[in-house]
Parts: C-alpha cells; sequence; structure tokens
C-alpha cells in the first residue's frame, strides 16, 4: 500500500522545543506494514530514519536531510500475565501519559511514578524514562522491535535491552542521533508492560516523601503517589504549549566515592544520592543553579527560573540557539566543578 510522503515537511509542530526545523520527507506509522512499505520507497529508504514520537526529547539543531516518521501505531490490551503480575501490551504511539492515568485509574498500578512524562510508549525503552524511585526497565515484560535490515518482527527481553540510567540498546539505532545509518534500523513498535500484583509503594524519594508528608498521606496508594507526582511535576516544569522545552536537559552525573568526596569537601550543601558500589548520582540541577545560571538567558533561550534542569524557548529561539545555551551550561558547570554533564534529549543536526 503507497504511503504519503511529505517533502519538505515543517517540524515545528511535532516537538515541544517549537524550533523551526524541516525534514527532508515525513511519514505518519500507524502499523509495521506501513514501515514495511516505506522500507521499499525508492525515495526514502535509503535516507537516514528519525522516528518521531511526541517530540518531547529531541533538540533540532538544524534541519534533518532524511526521513521523519511519526510513530502512531495504537492500542492497549491486556495479555496472558502470570500469578504475580498483570501484563499490558500498548503500541508505540499511545501516549505514555495518558496511559499511566488509564492504567491508575483501571487498578492496574505500577507505574504512578512515571506518571506526567510526556512522550510516546515507543520512546520509552529507548531512554529507559525514570522518575521518583522508579524506571521503566523495572515494569517491563517485553520490547517488540521491528529489525527494518531484516524485515523481522521480534520479541526482547528487558536483559537484552541494555537498560541502563537513560540509556539502553536502542539509542544506536535508526533515530537514534543525526547520525542514524541510512535506512531503516531497530523501531520500537509495541511495549508489553509487567505490573506487579503485590503493588507497594515507591515512596521513598526524598521530594516525594515530602509531596505525601505535606498532603498528609502516610500509607499511600496508587491514586496518591500518582496525583502528588503530578503536582510535583507541575511545579517544576513549564508547560511547552505555552514555553517549548524538553523537560529536564541533563542528565544527573554519576561518580565515584573519591570525587564524591572532594565534592562535598568544597561544597557542604551539595545534593547527591549514594548509588551501588560506592558510587553517588549527583543533582545537575543543584550544580547548574550553583553556577548561578538559573533563570539565566541567552538570546532566546534560557534556563527556567523554577529549575535549573530545563531548558527553554523564550520565543523565536532556533534550536542552535538552545543548543549553543546548552553548551554554555556544561562549560560553567565543567569549570566550577570538574563534572561532565551531558544532554538528556537527543541532538540532531549539532
Amino acid at each position: 500500500m503507497p504511503v504519503f510522503l511529505q517533502q519538505r515537511a515543517s517540524l515545528r509542530p511535532f516537538h515541544t522545543f517549537g524550533t523551526d526545523a524541516r525534514a527532508a520527507w515525513m511519514a505518519v506509522a500507524d502499523s509495521v506494514d506501513t514501515l514495511r512499505s516505506l522500507r521499499q520507497d525508492s525515495r526514502v529508504r535509503d535516507l537516514p530514519w528519525l522516528v518521531l514520537g511526541a517530540g518531547s526529547n529531541v533538540l533540532f539543531a538544524s534541519d534533518f536531510e532524511g526521513l521523519v516518521i511519526r510513530m502512531a501505531i495504537p492500542g492497549v490490551a491486556e495479555v496472558d500475565g502470570d500469578g504475580d503480575a498483570w501484563c499490558i501490551r500498548v503500541g508505540g504511539g499511545e501516549n505514555w501519559s495518558d496511559l499511566v492515568a488509564q492504567l491508575v485509574h483501571a487498578e492496574r498500578p505500577g507505574l504512578e511514578n512515571l506518571a506526567g512524562i510526556p512522550g510516546t510508549v515507543g520512546a520509552a525503552p529507548i531512554q529507559n524514562i525514570g522518575a521518583y524511585g522508579v524506571e521503566l526497565a523495572e515494569r517491563l515484560h517485553s520490547v517488540t522491535v521491528w529489525d527494518g535490515r531484516r524485515d523481522v518482527l521480534h520479541e526482547m527481553a528487558p536483559e537484552e535491552c541494555g537498560f541502563g540510567y537513560r540509556d539502553s540498546v536502542f539509542k544506536g539505532d535508526a533515530g537514534a542521533s543525526d547520525a542514524a545509518p541510512a535506512g531503516p534500523g531497530r523501531i520500537v513498535v509495541a511495549v508489553t508492560l509487567r505490573l506487579p500484583r503485590r503493588w507497594q509503594a515507591v515512596a521513598g524519594y526524598a521530594e516525594l516523601e515530602r509531596e505525601l508528608c505535606a498532603r498528609g498521606v502516610e500509607r499511600p496508594g496508587p491514586r496518591e503517589v500518582f496525583d502528588a507526582v503530578l503536582a510535583i511535576r507541575s511545579r517544576k516544569l513549564p508547560d511547552p504549549r505555552i514555553l517549548g522545552n524538553a523537560g529536564s536537559f541533563f542528565k544527573n552525573p554519576i561518580v565515584s566515592r573519591e570525587i564524591h568526596a572532594e565534592l562535598l569537601a568544597h561544597a557542604p550543601s551539595l545534593v547527591s544520592y549514594p548509588l551501588a558500589g560506592g558510587r553517588y548520582k549527583l543533582a545537575a540541577g543543584w550544580l547548574i543553579d550553583a553556577c548561578g545560571l538559573k533563570g539565566y538567558t541567552r538570546g532566546r533561550a534560557g534556563v527556567f527560573e523554577k529549575q535549573a534542569l530545563v531548558l527553554v524557548n523564550r520565543g523565536g529561539a532556533s534550536g542552535q540557539e538552545i543548543w549553543e545555551l546548552a553548551q554554555e551550561v556544561q562549560e560553567r558547570v565543567r569549570e566550577r566543578f570538574g563534572v561532565s554533564i551531558e544532554p538528556e534529549p537527543r541532538i540532531i543536526g549539532a
């Protein structure tokens, strides 16, 4: 079946930074058959491919001279689980935030700590999204991928996905960067979740614990955690419809025990979290704030006044302007603390 291809398509409506950028070609994929049709199309099969969900974790520093595929594969269905968990299969084009709300209200808890995260379900395992003490990898049964090079559809178990902190094997596939290989690579088309029947609240994350305490909740259920997470996010993060952004722009850096001790000696108020193996995760927002950059503006791009992790388009900024601001923030943190902070969004065309 022929697929509608749009040439020199504007990407501005399809990513949350809202900067001007164009794709050489763009198509909407609502099925694996659509992907197969594109694979056969001589106009685009040899170009770089970029799969775009809700565009909430990408920065276009320039145009994309390839094929942008807007992921729209639908479907939410409960499938055979086991005595310990419910299993829910979800199409890659479903909205993640809506899915979490739907499952919590259907008494299928387990994702409430990940409430309010923008984006599509297909993008979630690429980034191994996480928040407030829970990562997606902990709630996965499998990831369904279409390997475009071999035209094979197969399931990947969590241990095959190379999950790490905001990382997975899928980041090396087509669409993970502007260096994507020509033609289709491995594309996430569905995710099967594994949600525990014996649910226990994950409420030890300090900020979440404070919010629940302020609400007078001593023994939170799924809906209390869900509501608390949404309240925190609404206070910290700007609405991208009003102020273009991609949420947290930088990852929290992880350092050794020795480096952590050195930093703490010079900055006793350093915010950090102990990890296994004697390592520590540093709060990148604290590092940026300590450099005096919260609320900082460079041209038409800026650091959000309420959360230093968030870079914003103050109106009319180009992707290149935002990327230059990001690099300045990285350099300022490196100069003061000797620590490198990495971008969380995909940077296209830098």
